[in-house]
């Protein structure tokens, strides 16, 4: 009980409530011992009087806030169920989190919805975390699980129940994800792949859809998954208990039978199926009784094919599957056989003609005949003489139901039993294991029978051990801080479980009815009656008052009403014999199998109970002695007894799956349903029992940084265990309430509340002092402003009166001065105005006078002009017309005809479609702006043509007028006759009249020329700007291009590298099998090795465009095809009986060595594993990598070539302004792209000759040697330098290469190889292959250089935890791949000037390949090494280090999380990691890098990729853990400019800046962690705070700011939760950002930059510069 002093106003209570369960209200007034009632508010304003008739009727109190949504409900102040309801309602409503602890139990609520939080990088970052520091979650139960293990070596299970649809099935898959993928580290080996696709399988066969779970398993599974001596999986078992079989012939409404029979349904259609004669489920009697025959969103087919596909990887043959999937058909085809009656009642047939019979007969291989006659009879055994007996109708239907349940009992276990030897480790013993248990949870129904009564009698088992178990961690807890207690006392089931499988219990009771020959169901109710009611009444059972059938038993989580009918059925599961016998005579040998005589005295089936024919009751002739032990309930008891035993010698861990709700919707909470299961799984039961112990621990550190403000004087930490035992008397007068350990100090229910409200108050005291001081000098300090204030004004004002007087004087005279001028500049304004007037009026009127004389003459010779305008134009517009028509035919013939040949060539040059694709953007781009270019051309080449047409018709037109003037003018001086005065006159008007309508006209004119003109500087503008903007156009597409081109260079090339990557743990892998397998082979028979066998074998590593990574074989091989397929090839080599057959096909090496050779492909690795199968199929796979790996570079090459043309081409167009010259340069262009589709038709022709990887290894004919002829060496062997004209080599003899190798690489020092200059043994070796390469000595150049390269991998596998050495051998690699590629080069005329050096005569770009891949090796190896090193820094330097003093101390919250003992990885008393370790190893990679002087590009990469991971590590570790959600956990991961100095990542800013690291992008990388810890920073309250946070964090994911958000806790009374109202605004502010974005919580881990190893020639090497210690012991090197 609580104490009552807390009962005071504004306290929060719980009330029971008839809806919710319990309702939150306030106390209104304090409460008084005596009084009869407290007055309550709700959260709705409404008020109520809650009854109190003593201090034990108080209601329960709630939690502080500061506890709201609590990731462990133990760490509750005050346990009881309101507070466990409620905080689970909170965490899964309000923060969207479905996992909680409850001490050692993990509460799971199912969603009803995808989250995304269980991918590989989820499970990365709770791989080796604690437990307890982590959010809950499925994986960090498996993680502390397999963490025990591999610590204490002892065998974990992880019990997982609940009710059905809760998602028990869900978290055993996700569990079993999180072994196989920690799990599957060290071996690599297929254990883990085969276990996860068992899940398909036993969903399949085991699940089906109820009321209330789509997918509920209908059987109890227990997997043991086995562990070696490093942790990893090498096998699994799984034990099956209790499949309801019943489902196979009765569905209640809206369920469905086991999905496989659905599946197979759906996939009828398909061609292997269609021999099952199967319909649609509604067609069969045994799918159709539930209704629903679709569960929405699933597709039966997608999970058939699912299904097959695990058989597959499980080894289950495609025959025996379809076997398989034969006898589950004909239990559908069974359900259909019709039994009909007689005349008489007591007899029945069936119909010989029954088609549905036929099917089932001939699918199973029996006779028809046979089947219906012992299904409608039995034979009985009396006095001796054996009798057939004719059954009736309902005895024949459940005779036929009976044996469909057999058929699939017996299915399902032979099933299980092919899983299990799949899972079996067969090389070694599991050194421990982990049991993952799915059972089925407490059942109550309407109506009950013998499946829940089993499944409730498990639960009760299970309950029990639990609660014993909860019960030792609290007695250990005790004992382990040396505390006096008390036994707790708890509910003990045990007489419950004795009333069920005691001594003349109910399961004995039940068998005895069962051995009886007529025993009933009412029978044996009338014994139990007897047994448990009448003689002696037992507490946990009871009879119901109207029925004698029926009985009550009180489990431990509700009393549950059981009917007795079906009980002995049930419990005897009879088939009969005769059936069994037809089918053990089947004609299909899986049919036999499964019905095989079995001993009826095996012992228990590990299959579990009722799922095989040693648990079935098989009645026959003779009834057995034994009978007894085959029922079902005898079985399962000694099944659960074996489980049980299990369980009792491991370390469990529990899970409890809670169902939400029974309409299924997402995040949807139904209070009443999640009580009732709180109250079944045991939850509350382990509340009640941390509560009547001490619930709320805390150590001695946390307790002083919390309640330090209550001690007395000036502790210090030191003395914290000191000061609290000093100071907790006067706190607390009781002393039953507290106790002091040796770490911790323990309070029972209750008094961490009190102590919150001591604190509370003694705060609020010391706020009040604070607040009066404070006040009153603020009323000080105003008063001496004031007073300042005044005297200033006075002084002021006085001073303003003064300076206007002064003003005024000064405005009166400068009045009078302005007066004055202001009048003189009138008048004399005026004047200028007329005078100005008068000028302007004359010269207006003489130039209108001129201006009309000049316009009459202009418009004459613009109407000449014009009119010889028009005329060209119409001239040329015809022109155009019939050329236009002409070029447009000609187009449209060889369009016509391109497009013949464009299908042609679709076909033949699939291979370059993806080369092609990288081309079709910037094609399509630059035909779409030439489109644009001509078109704009031949409009402004129209216009300029009208422009000219009109003038030249102006010109013309007024030409003619100006010659008709003339003659007027001439006819004006012409005397007129006397006789045409009047026609003079006459002809006088006409003229005037033609001449006033001429100037009309030639004023039209005018303006229409002046239009024309205006329009013409508008196209000029427009199209300037138009060829502008195409200049930009362009531009901007070759940019955009190039970054196209430059992303996907970089993703192929990251690609690359994770495939190398792959291949290199493939490598590790395959040399750990062969090692593994060549101990073995010695093992058994102590043969013989051969000596030029190695267990360091160093394959090369794959070409980076491998077919079978990259592209597709598609061009068909111009070589004669005779070499078998890979298919075939495998086949031989894989699956032969002997090395006699091997040897005979692999016997013609001679036929891979010549074309390895022509490829120039190195043999060595091949000559070491020639022996072995997968060499030779490496070897053809290297060959085929190395001919595309020359298609493509050539293919690059050209492809490069034509993107600069193209480029140039565009900028030359661009630099031309005049259209004539863009339109001539387009035109080039237009020709250039005709080229080039030549060139591209040539090109693909040529394609079809290649030879694709298929065909290649299909070559039978023998390929000639590729060594060049005398007349087809390019270069004459005169020309090739001698060793005496080149002068400081190193000459090696080739009896000397091994030991070479040997001093130099593979046995070097670590002390010696460190002390070496830089890359001296690149410098020896590339020495003595120049000196080779001038001997003319092929192949002792190509030995050095491979044995070389082979020996470096050899190092550096011997080396692979050593950060110098990997440093040592990366130098080197990159000097010697840079000396071989400069001297390569040199051979093409691209040798420097300055440093001359001798080209090499052979070509070595396979080695320098190979060199290439092991850089990237090397490289991968150095970063997993730091990896390695900094992997258990990160977490603990960025996000737990106390970097700032006394900033927790100040912000200390409470926290009651009770870690496991020996859980914390940093134990008490040790140094925690700090942000210094950190530094100090990326300090120690920078030191390494540096002497081994590495390029700094190389360096910038190697810490981008680090800071990227320490970045992505403290993110999810900060998104995985709600106490680092706070606000000063951002400023010790950031740091505030203003406030404190800069930590962590500000710390980790500067060591990067100060080694001149930034430039390479690893500040960059942190950004989503600096934004995530200013997100802990900011406000978080209003609109305006909210836009901010998004405009800040443009780094972060949309779900990685809520989540922070969401998990946001504050660590002292001074801060505040988030609202959801905040984080409702803040999702809909982000959901533009997160619109076509992939959800993503947690950042990639692995992810891995792609390396690039820049080019640096190195200067001339000379041997006498090579300074070799005598330590190499490499003295018989000869220098020349």
């Amino acid at each position: 009980m609580a104490t009552v002093e807390l009962y005071t106003k504004g306290a929060g209570v719980w009330v029971p409530d008839p809806e919710t369960v319990w309702a939150s209200s306030q106390l209104l007034h304090n409460y008084d011992p005596g009084a009869k009632h407290l007055l309550l508010q709700f959260a709705d304003g409404r008020e109520a009087q809650y009854p109190v008739v003593s201090p034990a009727d108080l209601p329960p109190l709630g939690n502080p806030d500061i506890l709201e949504g609590e990731n462990d409900l133990t760490a509750l102040s005050f346990l009881h169920e309101p507070a466990v309801l409620h905080n689970l309602r909170v965490r899964f409503l309000d923060y969207s989190s479905i996992y909680t602890y409850c001490g050692i139990v993990l509460v799971a609520i199912n969603p009803y919805d995808q989250l995304h939080i269980y991918g590989e990088e989820v499970i990365d970052a709770y791989s080796g975390q604690d437990m307890a520091d982590m959010e809950p979650h499925i994986f960090s139960v498996a993680g502390e699980a397999y963490r025990t293990m591999t610590r204490e070596e002892r065998n974990q299970s992880i019990i997982i129940s609940g009710e059905s649809g809760a998602g028990k099935t869900v978290s055993a898959k996700f569990t079993m994800r999180y072994f196989a993928v920690v799990g599957g580290v060290a071996e690599q080996t297929s254990v883990e792949e085969r276990i996860l696709a068992s899940n398909p399988i036993m969903e399949s066969i085991g699940n089906a859809k109820t009321t209330r779970n789509n997918n509920s398993s209908r059987f109890g599974k227990y997997i043991e998954i086995g562990f070696g001596k490093k942790g990893e999986i090498i096998g699994a078992n799984i034990r099956t208990y209790l499949l309801e079989k019943s489902r196979v012939v009765f569905q209640a409404s809206a369920e469905r039978n086991y999905h496989i029979f659905y599946q197979l349904c759906a996939s009828r259609r398909l061609p292997e199926m269609r021999a099952l004669k199967l319909e649609a489920p509604e067609y069969f009697h045994y799918t159709s009784q539930g209704g629903g025959m679709q569960i929405p969103g699933t597709d039966d087919v997608a999970d058939l094919e699912r299904t097959r596909n695990a058989f597959t990887i499980l080894g289950v043959q495609s025959g025996q599957q379809m076997e398989l999937f034969t006898i589950l058909a004909a239990v559908l085809h069974l359900g259909n056989v019709t039994v009909r009656a007689s005349g008489r009642g007591d007899r029945s047939y069936i119909d010989p003609e029954d088609h549905s019979l036929a099917a089932f007969s001939k699918l199973l291989g029996v006779e028809g005949s046979q089947m219906a006659h012992w299904l409608c009879h039995r034979r009985l055994a009396v006095g001796g003489e054996v009798l057939v007996k004719p059954m009736s109708g309902q005895q024949a239907v459940e005779a036929r139901d009976a044996l469909a349940k057999h058929i699939y009992g017996q299915l399902f276990t032979w099933t299980v039993q092919r899983l299990n030897a799949a899972l079996r480790a067969h090389r070694r013993r599991p050194r421990s294991f982990i049991g993952v248990l799915d059972i089925y949870g407490f059942e109550t129904f309407d109506r009950n029978s013998f499946e829940q009564f089993c499944i409730n009698y498990a639960n009760e088992k299970l309950q029990q051990q639990f609660n014993l178990h909860v019960f030792q961690l609290e007695q250990e807890e005790y004992v382990r801080e040396d505390l006096a207690w008390s036994r707790i006392e708890f509910s003990d089931n045990q007489p419950c479980i004795e009333l069920i499988e005691g001594q003349l219990g109910l399961l004995d009771l039940l068998d005895e009815e069962c051995r009886v020959p007529k025993g009933s169901d009412e029978n044996w109710a009338r014994k139990v009656y007897d047994q448990h009611q009448s003689s002696k009444i037992h507490p946990h059972f009871r009879k119901p008052r109207m029925s004698n059938g029926a009985f009550i038993i009180l489990h431990f989580a509700d009393a549950v009403h059981y009917e007795c009918g079906g009980f002995l059925d049930k419990n005897r599961d009879t088939v009969f014999e005769e059936p069994i016998n037809i089918l053990r005579a089947s004609q299909s040998e899986l049919v036999a199998e499964l019905f095989q005589e079995q001993s009826t005295g095996d012992s228990v089936s590990q299959s579990g109970g009722g799922s095989s024919l040693a648990n079935e009751s098989i009645r026959s002739g003779k009834r057995s002695h034994k009978e007894h032990k085959l029922t079902v309930g005898f079985q399962f008891r000694q099944s659960l007894q074996f489980l049980m035993d299990t369980l009792n010698s491991t370390t469990p861990h529990y899970v409890r799956c809670i169902k939400p709700n029974d309409l299924k919707a997402p995040f949807m909470f139904d209070p009443k349903r999640v009580v009732q299961q709180l109250r079944a799984c045991g939850i509350l039961e382990t509340i009640r029992i941390s509560a009547a112990g001490y619930p709320s621990r805390w150590t001695y550190e946390e307790f002083f940084s919390r309640y330090r403000i209550l001690l007395r004087g000036s502790p210090h930490l030191e003395e914290a265990q000191a000061s609290c035992q000093r100071a907790l008397p006067e706190l607390i007068p009781n002393t039953e309430q507290y106790c002091f350990g040796r770490t911790k100090v323990f309070f029972r229910a209750g008094q961490v509340a009190l102590l919150e409200r001591l604190r509370a108050e003694r705060l609020w005291a010391a706020g009040v002092i604070i607040q009066s001081w404070v006040r009153g000098w603020l009323a000080r300090v105003q008063l001496t402003r004031i007073r300042w204030a005044a005297l200033t004004i006075q002084r002021h004002w006085r001073g303003a009166l003064a300076r206007r007087l002064a003003l005024t004087l000064r405005y009166t005279k400068a009045a009078l001065v302005i007066q004055k001028t202001y009048r003189m500049v009138v008048v004399r304004q005026l004047f200028r105005m007329i005078r100005h007037a008068t000028i302007t009026i004359q010269a207006f009127t003489r130039g209108t006078l001129a201006r009309r004389r000049h316009r009459a003459f202009l418009a004459a010779r613009a109407t000449v002009f014009l009119q010889a305008v028009v005329r060209g134009w119409l001239a040329r517009r015809a022109y155009r017309r019939v050329r236009s028509a002409v070029v447009l035919m000609q187009c449209c013939a060889r369009r016509r005809a391109a497009r013949r040949e464009l299908l042609q060539l679709k076909a033949e040059a699939r291979s370059v479609e993806r080369y092609r694709q990288l081309n079709k953007g910037m094609e399509v781009k630059l035909m779409q702006l030439q489109l644009k270019a001509d078109q704009e051309a031949r409009e402004s080449a129209a216009l300029r043509e009208t422009l000219h047409t009109v003038r030249e018709a102006h010109a013309m037109e007024l030409g003619a007028l100006r010659g008709a003037l003339r003659r007027l003018e001439r006819q004006k001086q012409e005397p007129p006759p006397p006789r045409a005065t009047e026609e003079k006159r006459g002809g006088e008007e006409r003229n005037a009249l033609e001449i006033q309508r001429l100037m009309q006209e030639l004023t039209a004119l005018q303006a229409h020329r002046d239009q024309v003109e205006k329009e013409k500087e508008d196209l000029s503008i427009s199209l300037l700007e138009q060829k502008k903007e195409q200049q930009e156009g362009v531009c901007e597409a070759v940019s955009q291009a190039s970054e196209a081109l430059r992303a996907e260079l970089d993703e192929e090339r990251r690609k690359y590298q994770g495939l190398l990557m792959e291949f290199t743990r493939l490598e590790q892998r395959y040399d750990n099998l062969r090692e593994m397998s060549v101990l073995t082979e010695c093992t058994k028979g102590h043969r013989r090795t051969d000596s030029t066998q190695s267990l360091g074998l160093e394959p090369l590593s794959p070409n980076p465009s491998s077919p079978s990574f990259s592209i597709p074989p598609v061009f068909p091989s111009p070589l004669q095809s005779g070499f078998p397929s890979p298919e075939e090839v495998r086949r031989v080599s894989v699956t032969s009986p002997g090395p006699e057959k091997r040897l005979s096909f692999w016997s013609c090496e001679t036929l891979m060595d010549p074309l390895m050779e022509r490829m120039g492909v190195a043999k060595d690795t091949a000559v070491k594993m020639r022996t072995e199968d997968l060499g030779h199929a490496y070897d053809a796979v290297r060959v085929a990598n190395k001919f595309l790996e020359r298609q493509l570079r050539s293919q690059r090459s050209q492809w490069d070539e034509e993107l600069e043309s193209v480029k140039n081409q565009f900028c030359r167009t661009g630099c031309d302004s005049s259209p004539d010259a863009q339109q001539e340069g387009l035109q080039e262009l237009l020709e250039a792209r005709e080229l080039e589709c030549v060139r591209l038709r040539r090109e693909i022709k040529e394609l079809r000759s290649t030879v694709t990887l298929r065909r290649l290894l299909a070559q039978t004919v023998p390929i000639p040697s590729p060594s060049p002829s005398p007349a087809d060496d390019p270069t004459p062997s005169q020309s090739q330098p001698k060793t005496q004209d080149v002068a400081g080599l190193l000459e090696c003899r080739k009896k000397d290469e091994t030991k070479l190798i040997k001093n130099l690489i593979t046995d070097v020092r670590v002390d010696c190889a460190l002390s070496l200059t830089p890359g001296l043994a690149a410098n020896v070796l590339f020495l003595c292959v120049r000196q080779a390469v001038c001997s003319q000595d092929q192949a002792r150049v190509r030995s050095l250089c491979t044995a070389a390269v082979t020996a470096m991998k050899g190092a550096l596998k011997k080396h692979s935890s050593d950060m110098d050495m990997t440093t040592l051998w990366l130098k080197n690699a990159c000097l010697l791949k840079d000396l071989l590629s400069q001297h390569c080069s040199a051979k093409d005329g691209m040798e420097d000037s300055d440093v001359p050096s001798v080209p090499l005569s052979y070509d070595l770009s396979d080695v320098s390949h190979a060199l290439g891949n092991l850089c990237i090796q090397t490289y991968q190896q150095l970063l997993s090494i730091t990896k390695s090193r900094l992997q258990n820094l990160i977490v603990p330097a960025m996000l737990e280090s106390e970097t700032i003093p006394g900033l927790s101390a100040a912000s200390g919250k409470m926290s009651g999380s009770r870690k496991r003992a020996g859980s914390d990885p940093w134990a008490m008393g040790a140094d925690a990691p700090t942000m210094a370790a950190v530094l100090r190893e990326l300090g120690a990679l920078h030191a390494a890098l540096s002497r081994q002087a590495l390029a700094p590009a190389l360096m910038e990469q190697a810490f981008r990729q680090l800071t990227y991971i320490i970045s992505a590590s403290a993110l999810n570790a900060l998104l995985l853990r709600k106490d680092m959600c706070c606000w000063s956990r951002g400023i010790k991961i950031r740091g505030n400019v203003k406030e404190v100095q800069r930590f962590n990542v500000s710390q980790l800013e500067d060591w990067l800046r100060d080694h001149g690291l930034p430039a390479g992008g690893a500040v960059t990388t942190l950004e989503p962690l600096i934004q995530a810890a200013q997100l802990l920073q900011v406000g978080k309250k209003t609109e305006a705070d909210a836009q901010a946070l998004i405009e800040t964090c443009t780094a972060l994911s949309s779900q990685q700011i809520v989540k922070i958000l969401t998990l946001y806790s504050p660590h002292s009374d001074l801060e505040e939760r988030v609202t959801l109202n905040f984080i409702r605004l803040v999702q809909g502010l982000l959901k533009p950002r997160s619109d076509g974005q992939p959800p993503q919580l947690l950042m990639d881990v692995k992810r891995m930059f792609p390396v690039t190893f820049p080019f640096l020639p190195p200067p001339r090497l000379h041997a006498n510069q090579l300074h070799i210690p005598e330590s190499l012991k490499i003295a018989f090197l000869r220098r020349l």
